[in-house]
């Protein structure tokens, strides 16, 4: 066991946020699961939400002490074969396992490595030859560059304050792209679960805690959400939009990374409306001809 986990010294902010972000996640995924659905009585006596810590450190193989020293946020390196009966033991799915390995063992990809402002000539050529709405998003979901159908849909950008052209705050925060959405709590939640996703792979997510320190000032329904520490993982997917004019539009849309060609990354983000009314009312939006 000693082999396995280790103490290491505290390496600065960024170490102790991941720290104290793995010990909340595994207290809100132990708490989910029910005693008896790994086989363990219920009992009239127990007072904890779900497991006890010594029974996930039974079912998971380790030491009690060891385990609990990860819950507390202390600095400790655990081996892959931890990780992994952890995350058998907290019955997590492949997204919670992924998130888990990166907040434990800081095995982020290097793709949050210094995020443009700008972006290029021939990027920017490429959405705005796309007819539909199109952008191109900083992992922080920070919103660089877009086209005239993204604006027709959700505004002129450039009229917005930096702060404010951040796709995470402009859901919690801006009335009028709330009211696009129908269904809009469910919509936010899983915003927010795949957002926790970015910011657990951020080599430093400074700027991550930064907006999240401000959301929660902002939103109590942003910071009821991240209290949950749901994550959830999407490149592509269904996006409904209530348009007041044209009526309810669906769009398949995909995020698809993008490297600059000094090596910066970005996701870029593009919708097509579905065949049908979608696509008449679409075309009708943003003008295109059939």
């Amino acid at each position: 066991m000693l082999r396995e986990v280790t103490e290491r010294p505290a390496e600065g902010s960024t170490a102790a946020n991941a720290n104290t972000e793995l010990a909340e996640f595994l207290r809100t995924r132990r708490a989910r699961i029910k005693p008896t659905d790994v086989g363990l009585a219920a009992g009239a006596r127990r007072r904890t939400p779900g497991l006890r810590r010594e029974e996930v450190a039974r079912l998971a193989d380790v030491g009690a002490s060891w385990y609990t020293w990860l819950e507390q946020g202390r600095p400790i390196h655990a081996s892959a074969p931890l990780l992994e009966r952890i995350a058998s033991a907290l019955r997590l799915t492949p997204t919670e396992r992924a998130h888990l390995f990166e907040l434990a063992q800081g095995r982020p990809p290097t793709r949050h490595q210094g995020a443009p402002a700008t972006v290029s000539p021939a990027l920017q050529h490429v959405l705005d030859a796309h007819p539909f709405p199109a952008f191109a998003l900083t992992f922080r979901w920070d919103i660089v560059a877009w086209n005239r159908s993204a604006a027709r849909l959700y505004g002129d950008f450039s009229r917005r304050p930096a702060k404010e052209r951040n796709s995470l705050w402009s859901a919690f925060l801006n009335p009028q792209m709330r009211a696009l959405i129908p269904g809009w709590e469910v919509h936010a939640r899983g915003m927010v679960a795949r957002f926790r996703v970015e910011a657990g792979r951020a080599a430093d997510r400074r700027d991550f805690d930064e907006l999240v320190a401000d959301l929660s000032r902002a939103s109590p329904e942003f910071r009821a959400f991240w209290n949950d520490h749901d994550v959830f993982e999407l490149v592509e997917g269904l996006k409904v939009i209530a348009h007041p004019e044209f009526g309810t539009i669906e769009f398949d849309h995909v995020g698809l990374t993008y490297a600059e060609p000094d090596g910066r990354a970005l996701r870029v983000t593009l919708y097509a409306p579905r065949p049908g009314a979608s696509t008449t009312r679409a075309r009708a939006l943003f003008r295109v001809r059939a």
